[in-house]
């Protein structure tokens, strides 16, 4: 089989099969794997398959009420990390790879090291959290402190920031601001170290936060971001700057929160059903 076939195929998976748009890129996906490493031939031009249009749907986005809600069912580090989420705009994994370091009281700010598409960015740090924040870091400077006396307190740096600062790994500024509850032998370097707090935790306590509240809608810890850009949109922010806080390359992505703003969308206009 060849080009024929590989475009008939995909394209029955539109037409009969009425598949999303992602399962017929992962079945293409899965084709081209095999032809290029398996069968090594060539595939030829897919120019004729019938593609399937990605929708356009829009976030679900929470209430300032809701975010509160849910909030207020969460406690220790989930709490504390979607609290920082909601309040800055960041990514799940963006908040739990911040490092000790990235957390600058003076300019009242937190720095997303590495983002998507590989740029750093400022991003508000939300005053009301200092607090808590400034507690837990302390907890944090007592657990490393306790690791570095029993022999370890090491954490992972990529590999040209270890050998630019062959002793940062052991240095209080680039510790993990949520480290896991243990200690963990890394899979290459066979080192035990203590990694960041894993995904699933957070998750899991929002999932079910999310269920205690009553809340309905499809909501994981990415709405907080989608909810910080709405409420800042809500409170007369421009949407270049919010466009900057989440890290948009385009601004034509920031656009989408618009949406939900009671002003129609954001243009102003009053149903005319209001007027009966």
């Amino acid at each position: 089989m060849g080009e024929r076939e590989i475009n008939a195929f995909l394209s029955d998976l539109a037409v009969s099969g009425g598949v999303s748009a992602s399962t017929q890129n992962q079945a293409l996906a899965g084709i081209l794997f095999v032809y290029r490493h398996v069968l090594e031939a060539p595939v030829g031009p897919l120019d004729h398959v019938i593609r399937v249009k990605r929708p356009a749907r829009l976030p679900a986005v929470l209430t300032r009420a809701e975010v509160r809600s849910i909030v207020g069912r969460l406690s220790g580090n989930p709490r504390l990390i979607c609290l920082l989420l909601y309040g800055s705009g960041m990514r799940l994994l963006e908040g739990l790879r911040l490092r000790v370091k990235d957390v600058e009281f003076a300019f009242h700010r937190i720095t997303v090291r590495a983002a998507k598409g590989g740029r750093d960015r400022p991003v508000p740090r939300p005053e009301s959290r200092m607090t808590p924040l400034a507690s837990w870091l302390a907890a944090v400077k007592r657990l490393h402190e306790k690791d570095l006396a029993e022999g370890f307190g090491e954490v992972y740096l990529p590999e040209a920031l270890a050998r630019k600062y062959p002793r940062a790994e052991r240095e209080w500024g680039w510790q993990w601001l949520f480290p896991a509850d243990r200690r963990s032998r890394d899979p290459r370097s066979q080192v035990e170290r203590r990694h960041h707090l894993h995904e699933s935790i957070v998750q899991r306590a929002f999932a079910q936060a999310v269920r205690d509240a009553g809340i309905k809608k499809p909501v994981h810890c990415h709405t907080l971001r989608h909810s910080f850009a709405t409420h800042l949109l809500e409170d007369g922010y421009d949407i270049r700057t919010i466009q900057e806080l989440l890290g948009h390359a385009d601004v034509k992505t920031t656009m989408i929160y618009t949406h939900v703003l009671n002003r129609a969308g954001g243009r102003g206009i009053r149903s005319p059903a209001d007027n009966l």
